[in-house]
């Protein structure tokens, strides 16, 4: 059986998915590099099966590509501009590999679709990172979290893929509340104003923050947060609507 059958997909169309995780007042993004390109890292992506939806592909590809399972996707944009594909880059990891490729019993005809313009579908993904162990896939030599601010050279468009995932997160923040997800089961309102200011990348104050948050009615309020610190012992909250909009 040949890997990368073209038959088995459709073609000329790909997913890429971003995952963000925050921690220390940073939004990271998971990025894998594959083994075969040198110095180059990519969003974890991959083909649609001829036999499944796009949520059951991106789903797939995310768990081929990451270990990662059972997480919020949101679909946010389809990239096709002219220049997005990169038919040299993948000519050059074609003909670098040629023996690996002939091991698995293909020739150059069998692969040279992987040349063609593509049509890439992004979603993102939003986790909380302590809760996740990324999984190192076969086409990988690694797989790891990256500031967004400070990425690692990248493939194809796909810095511009992050960049419409943080805008579109940025604009369903409040919308769907999505940023919650994250943000581990129980947090401090501390914790929500610095991931709010992270994502949008603004200060608040912390009185209007606080207000606006409470206003939306979304958080239940539990015991302090006991740290053995002379300061004041702030109060903990959770998520109103377990399995609601905007959760996992």
């Amino acid at each position: 059986m040949k890997i990368l059958n073209k038959e088995d997909y459709i073609e000329q169309v790909s997913i890429d998915c971003v995952i963000f995780g925050f921690h220390d007042r940073q939004l990271r993004v998971l990025l894998p590099k594959i083994r075969v390109l040198k110095d180059i890292w990519t969003l974890p992506g991959g083909f649609i099966l001829q036999q499944e939806s796009l949520d059951e592909a991106a789903l797939r590809i995310l768990a081929e590509r990451t270990g990662i399972r059972d997480i919020y996707l949101e679909q946010f944009k389809v990239f096709g501009s002219l220049e997005r594909s990169s038919p040299g880059l993948m000519g050059e990891v074609l003909e670098t590999h040629k023996d690996t490729f002939a091991e698995l019993g293909m020739v150059a005809d069998d692969v040279k679709w992987l040349q063609r313009r593509f049509i890439s579908i992004g979603y993102y993904a939003l986790v909380d990172i302590h809760q996740v162990v990324p999984e190192i896939s076969e086409l990988d030599e690694s797989c790891e979290w990256y500031d967004v601010k400070e990425l690692p050279m990248l493939a194809f468009d796909h810095a511009d893929i992050i960049t419409k995932a943080l805008e579109s997160l940025r604009l369903m923040l409040n919308h769907k509340l999505i940023g919650f997800n994250l943000l581990p089961e129980t947090f401090t309102m501390k914790e929500v104003q610095d991931l709010y200011e992270t994502i949008l990348d603004k200060p608040f104050r912390r009185n209007n923050f606080q207000k606006m948050i409470l206003d939306l009615d979304i958080l239940e309020r539990l015991e302090k947060k006991f740290t053995g610190a002379a300061n004041k012992a702030p109060y903990l909250y959770r998520f109103k609507q377990k399995g609601g909009e905007g959760e996992s």
